[in-house]
């Protein structure tokens, strides 16, 4: 051995046999008797390495003069026929022992002994490809399988007689006989990638519960609008073979409680790939009273899909991750059944009750966008009393601006936790700036809201509470004055408490974005004060969703601010204190389409004059109650004439229409945060986008950061029930960021941006025309009528 060692050379030589082996079975003897195939080639191969080792003057050592394989193939054949091989080409074994050749039913081989001969490579991807093959059969012949067995129950069924029919047997055809079968083809995208759903849905199954999380309050007309799905889906970019669906269900008429007066059709699909892979697919179809039905085709043909991997590992539908926690596959998009595919469902009904089934889908869909009857009766937001947690106690300052206001704010001081390290305590307080009206951070109804996830994470916090808060309504204000008195003022009372070195992250939503940059930009609070700065849809720009946008360049809030008169602050929730000219007013506001309605009059008399500020399946019950019925009890009105200003302008500009603060961008040297719903039905994501580049292009030297976070709304980013884990973080590690010094590192790109199903109820610009006139038509039919 030792260093000869290093002169030994491996010769391998690549090549095909004869492919002449046999295995047979030695009856007499009992045991298997092999026959090495032929290689013809071997003596050449022997001579060729003869003379290389010749040449390079070395011994050659050989195991036998016979070829050999790591790869071993063969065994049980695959071939035409019996005498020929073992298999069939799908798999399935032959059997000899009938009268005629056929096959061992569910008797298959799937792997490398299919393959007869060499194929001179490496086999893997071979015998891969073969298992997906014969899997493709497999899964196909047991679905043959099992709807051949039906057909012989329903034949030996049919071929009864009726007198010796049991009763259970009875039901059983009564049960099929009142089925209305249902196929559908619906083609779209999910994540961008293509995805074609073949359904077969077979409605009135009696054995079908509802299901989801609101099925107890599901009202149904009938049960032939609920029912089971089958079929299945191609979605080769997941799969390259066809996902068949396993169990399936299917609501033509669900109804949440949250939300009573919109339909829904749910899907929940359970697919199965022949590798075995599970996934679920979840659809929801939405459809919502809005401007005359002018949704109505786009509303119901239009599924919305979640498409999920779940671990089958145990048998439960438990999404898959990986090390780090997050999901391995869970993706989003949409499905659309075109006009041509629906016609053809319709006319491809089957049962005797079909009749009946268009019927009462009319019917359901009559009541949801002309009738505009709610399915849920029951009240939600009448009890009289909200059951608070328990909330940290505060301190009322009472401050005093610099043009004599009087407005207040609310501070929450840390709580020690002794089990934090000190190097981790937060070094700096938090200012909360609120909406137009109502509060969106400190809620007291629900445990997990900012102030109380600050609280926890050791901040110091300070909620302001400016001239246009319920508590405090004046009749003569505008944005700027926010700007630039109160929130100076605030800041000021911060740095007195916590000491004039002290800087301060700020959090801002919606109006209070614009008021925050009104006073930085304005030069009225300095940015050497401002630690970081996160904006909830709003930041230095202002874009409207279209619709929102024909609202506010039709005259109505001229007409509104006319008829309120001297008084500018409408009452929410108590009505028998009001003038005639606010009782018409809060009657006309009732009126106006939204896009989501509700049972609540204090939240239709605030969504028909705001729109709908956030989506109602996001909020909990008792926060709705709360905001309803506690909150917002007054509305000032006198900030909208700027704040229309603003809004046409589609950025920051002055009471008189000026602008005056675009061109100070050296004010806003700070790390900033812009968070936009991608939902939103008031401020489009374009808001955040615009404020995003903004600052990269004029203070490049800090970090930026923008976030569109899917299915939220322009409110719920703060008060939904999950906030706290997708929005609340953002903020935390931004604050922590700029603790650190904020400063943009190389040529990092501080952006998170998730693609997000954008609902612009107002349709493209072309339509604004259109638009303008149904709900002109709408308000004097819903008026007069």
């Amino acid at each position: 051995m030792g260093l000869e060692a290093s002169h030994d050379m491996i010769l391998n030589v690549m090549g095909y046999d004869a492919c002449d082996g046999r295995i047979t079975f030695d009856d007499d003897a009992e045991k298997v008797r092999i026959i090495p195939p032929n290689d013809p080639l071997l003596p050449k191969k022997i001579l060729a390495l003869q003379n290389i080792t010749r040449k390079l003057g070395g011994i050659l050592f050989m195991s036998s003069y016979r070829s050999t394989s790591v790869h071993l193939l063969g065994g049980c054949n695959a071939a035409s026929n019996a005498s020929l091989g073992v298999c069939n080409t799908n798999g399935q074994v032959f059997n000899q022992n009938a009268n005629q050749v056929t096959v061992h039913e569910g008797l298959y081989v799937s792997d490398a002994s299919l393959i007869p001969c060499s194929i001179g490579t490496n086999p893997c991807l071979t015998i891969t490809t073969l298992s997906e093959h014969i899997s493709q059969h497999l899964a196909e012949d047991v679905l043959k399988f099992k709807s051949t067995v039906r057909e012989k129950e329903c034949i030996e069924h049919a071929d009864e007689k009726v007198d010796s029919i049991p009763k259970t047997t009875k039901e059983h055809e009564n049960m099929f006989s009142d089925m209305v079968l249902v196929k559908e083809k619906m083609r779209g995208f999910i994540a961008g990638m293509p995805c074609t759903a073949h359904l077969t849905m077979n409605m009135n199954c009696r054995d079908n519960k509802g299901f989801g999380p609101e099925s107890s309050v599901i009202e149904d007309p009938s049960s032939l609008l609920k029912g089971k799905v089958g079929g299945y889906v191609i979605f080769k970019s997941v799969e390259k073979e066809k996902l068949f669906i396993l169990d399936g269900k299917v609501d033509l008429c669900a109804v949440n409680s949250r939300t009573p007066y919109t339909q829904y059709m749910h899907y929940g699909l359970t697919l199965a790939s022949s590798s075995g892979s599970k996934y679920i697919l979840e659809g929801k179809k939405v459809m919502n009273p809005f401007l005359l039905a002018s949704h109505a085709w786009q509303e119901s043909t239009t599924m919305h899909v979640t498409f999920r991997k779940i671990d089958n590992n145990d048998g439960k539908a438990h999404i898959q991750h990986n090390n780090s926690g997050d999901e391995l596959l869970s993706l989003q998009g949409e499905l659309r059944i075109s006009i041509f595919q629906l016609l053809r469902s319709v006319v491809g009904l089957k049962g005797k009750h079909r009749s009946k089934f268009i019927c009462l889908l009319l019917q359901s869909l009559w009541r949801t966008y002309i009738l505009q009857v709610p399915r849920y009766i029951k009240e939600d937001f009448n009890s009289p009393e909200v059951e608070r947690v328990p909330y940290p106690p505060y301190i009322l300052h009472s401050l005093n601006t610099e043009d004599g206001c009087t407005i207040s704010c609310k501070q929450w001081k840390r709580i020690p936790n002794l089990w934090k390290p000190q190097e981790k305590i937060p070094q700096y307080p938090v200012l909360l700036l609120n909406g137009y009206s109502g509060e969106s951070y400190w809620l007291p109804t629900e445990r997990r809201d900012l102030v109380r996830t600050l609280l926890e994470e050791g901040y110091d916090i300070w909620l302001l509470q400016p001239r246009l808060h319920p508590l405090h309504p004046s009749n003569d204000f505008n944005i700027e004055d926010i700007g630039k008195f109160d929130i100076p003022a605030v800041i000021a009372k911060i740095r007195e408490v916590h000491g004039p070195s002290s800087r301060i992250h700020v959090i801002a939503h919606c109006v209070g974005g614009l008021a925050i940059h009104i006073a930085l930009m304005g030069g009225h609070v300095s940015a050497s004060k401002i630690a970081s700065l996160s904006c909830t849809n709003s930041s230095m720009f202002f874009k409207l969703t279209n619709y929102a946008l024909v609202k506010m360049r039709l005259p109505l809030l001229p007409v509104t601010m006319a008829v309120l008169g001297r008084n500018k602050t409408l009452s929410i929730t108590d009505s028998s204190k009001d003038e005639f000219r606010h009782s018409v007013l809060k009657q006309l506001a009732r009126i106006i389409p939204r896009t989501e309605r509700c049972t609540s009059d204090e939240c239709e008399i605030f969504s028909g004059i705001f729109g709908n500020a956030f989506w109602h399946a996001n909020i909990s019950k008792t926060l709705h109650q709360w905001l309803s019925k506690q909150n917002v009890t007054h509305l000032p009105m006198s900030g909208f004439p700027h704040l229309r200003k603003i809004c046409n302008a589609g950025f920051v500009i002055d009471a008189e229409g000026k602008d005056m603060y675009l061109i100070h961008s050296e004010r806003m040297a700070m790390p900033t945060l812009y968070i936009s719903g991608g939902r939103s039905l008031l401020v489009t994501p374009e808001t955040s986008m615009l404020g995003y580049r903004y600052m990269r292009l004029h203070q490049p030297g800090f970090q930026h950061k923008r976030v569109v976070m899917e299915g939220y709304g322009h409110s719920d980013l703060l008060i939904g029930e999950g906030s706290y884990k997708s929005v609340f973080p953002h903020f935390i590690s931004h604050m922590r960021m700029a603790e650190g010094g904020g400063r943009r590192k190389g040529r990092e790109e501080n952006v998170v941006y998730r693609e997000a199903y954008y609902d612009d109820n107002g349709g493209s610009r072309g339509f604004t025309f259109f638009i303008c006139l149904i709900a002109i038509f709408y308000f004097f039919y819903q008026f007069f009528y």
